[in-house]
């Protein structure tokens, strides 16, 4: 019996290409990025080719994408990095009540440090009304996370509209869940008005393991790993 997959916004099957492009760094390839002697050549130039393919899927700068290991670790970076490093300017998060469980309860997991958070409601077609995150806003909030599209009933958000309402209206940061959208529509950073985007290329025929996470230059957040230089210093591990 054969199985067709519905539920795209769960996981993909990686497209041959993908596997074949991947392949001689499980066994030949499997010097490190970070070395300096001729086994990390190939690595190395992989991973810049890789990252000049993200920045141009999201009209990004090559120095604004960071690779992470998750979609979910993409998030938690942008929520737990961002309290840390605004904790001086205010301890307020605002996000939707339809969150991805990796927003959600790393907010939630903040709460335990004082940080506060308001949920936005959604109508009946799962929108989240810009003039609803507009009466959220307050002094001390460093944060706004809305997702791009629904995981579970695909609802597209208004991100321009509330990117913009954030930025005039406040100092937060924003940041767009696009764990969902990244690959099938268009992501364009720079047009959404985006501080700071998550993508997940295993929704979009990509390996399972791997996180994409644009970060704004002049962005300032904490890293979650102690390690290596990696990543800008923004996030550590080969």
């Amino acid at each position: 019996m054969k199985i067709r997959n519905f539920d795209h916004f769960a996981a993909t099957r990686m497209r041959p290409e993908v596997k074949e492009a991947m392949e001689s760094f499980f066994i030949d390839e499997y010097g490190n990025p970070q070395s300096i002697h001729t086994l990390g050549d190939e690595p190395r130039e992989a991973l810049g080719k890789a990252r000049n393919q993200s920045a141009e899927l999201l009209n990004a700068a090559l120095n604004e994408v960071i690779f992470t290991g998750s979609g979910s670790e993409s998030n938690n970076l942008a929520i737990k990095g961002t309290a840390f490093a605004r904790m001086d300017k205010g301890k307020h998060m605002i996000v939707s009540k339809i969150e991805h469980f990796s927003v959600l309860n790393a907010i939630k997991s903040l709460s335990r440090l004082g940080f506060e958070f308001s949920e936005i409601a959604v109508d009946k077609y799962g929108s989240v009304d810009p003039g609803d995150v507009k009466n959220a806003l307050r002094k001390d909030t460093i944060l706004v996370s809305i997702t791009h599209a629904s995981n579970e009933i695909g609802t597209i958000q208004d991100i321009k509209e509330i990117s913009k309402i954030v930025h005039e209206n406040s100092a937060a940061y924003m940041h767009v869940d696009a764990n969902t959208s990244c690959g099938f529509i268009e992501t364009d950073v720079k047009d959404m008005g985006a501080d700071m985007l998550s993508a997940s290329p295993h929704r979009f025929y990509g390996p399972k393991g791997t996180g994409l996470f644009y970060l704004k230059k002049g962005i300032r957040i904490m890293p979650l790993i102690d390690g290596g230089i990696q990543e800008f210093g923004r996030r550590a591990g080969t």
